[in-house]
């Protein structure tokens, strides 16, 4: 069942240099390429917690996000990988590596909170990696959480609380998943055996008291448990045991892994990841998820907190205006293939005129969205009112052209006739008045004189014109 798109390895999406991101253009290049919807999984974690191996097992193989193996950590930034979804025909699986918090030799903290807030923004599922137990210390290490008020607006409006915007952020922030390694306890509460889900709750459990170490210990726990309703825990022991294999384990094959090892993460993922929406249930494709990208670093690196409602509306400005355009030139192209001009009557021409325009503002609709005042669809109709404008001036034009051309020939017609004589005879000037009334007759039913045929009645204008001629 999998489709679309194959990367043979990943690239960067973001690159973190000196404190600084910036997006790839080779990334953006991709995505603008993707007009299906993304299912957008993203792992954050300490450095040397097994983050990119993790994500190498969603891709499939064994290497691809570089690991770090040795003190220094590898991913500096947001590493992008797309393939084809496992199970599911439509979506795209986009796998976001970050590089790993608390390094050491980054030296400024606040580059780790924004990193982490990048991953929430990006992501329809939050992976969390961390070692051994889900301890306070554990929790603690993901104070990144407890900030995300502070780097992250749901609204523009400057009237907004913090309250407000954390309410709103449950709509759009992603599930959460806590993955564990080197887990070794049995998994057990008060003696009785327990799922890892369970064991998960029970460690975000708040615990009672007005102790301010109390309090501070709690935070972590409201957080997760505000912003990630749907959560998941996951639990594994090393994936092997042999410390050489352990040391170059992008190397080990399927068979030498402990049974069952991280095979459950992906079947989960592959069947319950949800695709990427934002408000209002707009999906996001590959193409909406790089002008987000491009949205959220820019606002990071000028110093402003990332918004959602800003960054939609970048995303609704950009999409309408080429929606706009497709459906004006829409307009265009069915006026031009269904007018054969000059049409026999206006009637005519305004007939098409109102099904090419029905059939634009469809179009415009299928591909646009938050068009909330209808501000685009307004531009589109003085498009389309302009473009008709240009149309009855090529309508008119075309049948004075061709009107002309048939007086032209009345003229010669009768002009042979006089030179020959034939109406110098007795009774000729009734014998031209009746191949006058002939030929008038004959042009004003030749088909498609158009809306610049002269009336009917007007028999001295066609004289003028013979005598002009003659």
């Amino acid at each position: 069942m999998a489709s679309g798109p194959k990367m043979m390895e990943p690239i960067y999406l973001i690159e973190n240099k000196n404190a600084q991101f910036s997006v790839s253009q080779k990334a953006l290049h991709i995505l603008k390429k993707i007009s299906q919807p993304v299912v957008v999984v993203a792992i954050v974690g300490l450095y040397h917690t097994g983050k990119s191996y993790l994500m190498n097992r969603l891709a499939g193989q064994n290497n691809g996000f570089p690991l770090g193996s040795t003190v220094q950590s590898k991913s500096k930034g947001i590493w992008m990988l797309c393939v084809p979804h496992p199970s599911k025909s439509g979506p795209i699986l986009f796998l976001l590596d970050t590089e790993g918090l608390r390094d050491v030799k980054k030296g400024d903290s606040k580059n780790d909170s924004w990193i982490f807030a990048l991953a929430v923004l990006l992501s329809s599922t939050l992976v969390y990696n961390s070692m051994n137990t889900i301890s306070n210390d554990a929790l603690e290490k993901l104070h990144y959480v407890t900030e995300l008020t502070e780097l992250i607006r749901a609204n523009s409006s400057p009237k907004t609380d913090g309250v407000r915007d954390s309410i709103e952020f449950v709509s759009f922030f992603p599930d959460f998943i806590w993955t564990v390694w080197n887990f070794t306890l049995e998994l057990k509460l008060n003696g009785d055996p327990i799922t890892e889900d369970e064991y998960l709750e029970n460690a975000l459990k708040l615990i009672k008291g007005s102790n301010p170490n109390v309090i501070k210990s709690n935070v972590p726990k409201e957080c997760i448990r505000h912003f990630f309703p749907k959560r998941k825990c996951f639990v594994f022991d090393r994936p092997v045991n042999d410390k050489e294999l352990l040391d170059h384990i992008d190397e080990v094959s399927e068979s030498q892994l402990e049974r069952g090892f991280s095979r459950r993460l992906p079947t989960y993922i592959f069947t319950h990841a949800r695709t990427k929406i934002l408000r209002e249930g707009v999906k996001v494709t590959g193409k909406r998820l790089g002008t987000l990208v491009v949205t959220y670093v820019d606002a990071i690196n000028s110093g402003d907190i990332p918004c959602l409602e800003n960054a939609v509306t970048t995303l609704a400005h950009l999409e309408n205006s080429v929606a706009m355009q497709k459906a004006a030139d829409h307009y265009g192209e069915q006026m031009t293939q269904r007018l054969s001009l000059p049409t026999n009557t206006l009637q005519e021409l305004l007939e098409v005129h109102t099904a090419c325009e029905r059939e634009t503002i469809v179009v415009f609709t299928k591909q646009s969205f938050k068009d909330e005042n209808l501000d685009f669809q307004k531009k589109l109709l003085e498009i389309i009112k302009n473009k008709k404008e240009g149309f009855l001036q090529q309508n008119e034009e075309a049948s004075a052209k061709y009107c002309q051309t048939k007086l032209d020939l009345i003229a010669k017609t009768l002009q042979e006739s006089i030179s020959a004589g034939s109406f110098s005879v007795p009774g000729g000037h009734k014998l031209y008045k009746e191949a006058m009334e002939r030929l008038q007759c004959d042009y004003f039913h030749v088909p498609r004189n158009g809306v610049k045929v002269k009336n009917k009645g007007s028999m001295g204008s066609l004289q003028n014109r013979v005598q002009g001629v003659s």
